[in-house]
């Protein structure tokens, strides 16, 4: 008769192969995301540079990056981007945010207001929402997203006016297209302008809506060190633009327009002509000469054929850009406006 045989130790592999396969997988990913917050780091630091050697700025007082393990979180105290030519943005505090899993793709919130920096002096802008996205960074443009609610707008002491002090909402967006195409999209809505500006004049205390939608070429060849050169690089290249909508209601006076060709001159003028519905146009006219931004002269002989008082009336023009003149049919008012 035999003895029964003892059954077999368990193997204390099986039982600790998991736990050895996570932690090899939490350092694994852990050495991944240390990895990436150093390459944010490195790209930040390297932005800082580059900015700095072409003549501008983009500067802060204090970096934190955090976020782990599934995001990349880089929140900036007193961060400043300014190009060479004097433009660009402040903000006391600025949180940004992307997914390990998506880091093309980031978002960002201002919780404390931004300012917008000019050549003419610095504008204070407060806020109840103002946040922004940003993707598709080798996009020609990037795909970028601002949102702006209950904003006000705060030239600082001794800063040229500008011309909204309020918005009910602020809307940017930018899009790369295919055939070296792009798009871009404003609407400012419920503004307050500056009451001694022409818009002021024209809204008469009233607010302003403002929309613009287009479609421009050579999205490739608007680039720049300033917003001058790339504009100008861009018109050089044979740029041109199709305005899908653009669309202007100030108080009881608006412009509804569209036009195709649109382009700059050498002298940074546009150029072009916009299909143009107006509504109170002899009205809007008149303020503007108040303004001495349209030719008194010419606002009186418009003003002759221009519909006026009559509710709902509309007038339909070309408004043309050429030689540095704005036209309204045959009738020059004014100069071309500026585009950098």
């Amino acid at each position: 008769m035999t003895s029964p045989t003892a059954p077999a130790r368990a193997r204390r592999l099986g039982l600790y192969g998991p736990f050895a396969a996570l932690a090899i997988a939490v350092a694994a990913w852990s050495a991944g995301w240390l990895w990436l917050k150093s390459e944010v780091e490195r790209r930040l630091d390297g932005a800082a540079t580059d900015q700095q050697h072409a003549g501008g700025a983009f500067t802060w007082s204090h970096r934190r990056i955090y976020g782990y393990p599934f995001r990349i979180d880089v929140d900036f105290t007193d961060l400043t981007w300014r190009a060479p030519d004097g433009w660009g943005v402040a903000a006391p505090s600025l949180k940004t945010e992307t997914f390990v899993f998506a880091p093309q793709h980031w978002v960002a919130m201002a919780p404390a207001g931004a300012a917008l920096l000019r050549p003419a002096g610095r504008v204070d802008v407060a806020a109840k929402v103002l946040r922004a996205s940003l993707s598709d960074m080798t996009g020609h443009p990037p795909s970028f997203s601002l949102e702006g609610l209950g904003l006000a707008f705060t030239p600082v002491a001794g800063s040229a006016p500008y011309f909204v002090q309020s918005a009910a909402e602020l809307h940017v967006h930018t899009r790369a297209g295919p055939a070296d195409l792009a798009a871009f999209y404003v609407e400012l809505d419920g503004a307050t302008p500056t009451p001694d500006s022409p818009l002021g004049r024209v809204s008469a205390g009233k607010p302003v809506t403002l929309v613009a939608d287009a479609i421009y070429s050579h999205a490739r060849a608007l680039a720049g060190t300033t917003r001058a050169a790339a504009i100008a690089a861009w018109a050089g290249a044979g740029g041109q633009l199709n305005m899908r909508q653009f669309r202007l209601q100030a108080g009881d006076s608006s412009l509804d327009g569209h036009g195709t060709n649109l382009s700059v001159d050498g002298d940074g003028r546009l150029e072009g002509d916009l299909n143009a519905t107006l509504t109170r146009a002899a009205d809007a006219l008149t303020a503007l000469a108040q303004a001495g931004v349209v030719d008194p002269a010419a606002a009186h002989t418009l003003g002759a054929v221009l519909s006026r008082a009559r509710a709902g009336a509309a007038d339909h023009v070309t408004l043309g850009f050429a030689a540095g003149r704005t036209t309204l049919g045959p009738v020059a008012v004014g100069p071309s406006p500026k585009v950098y």
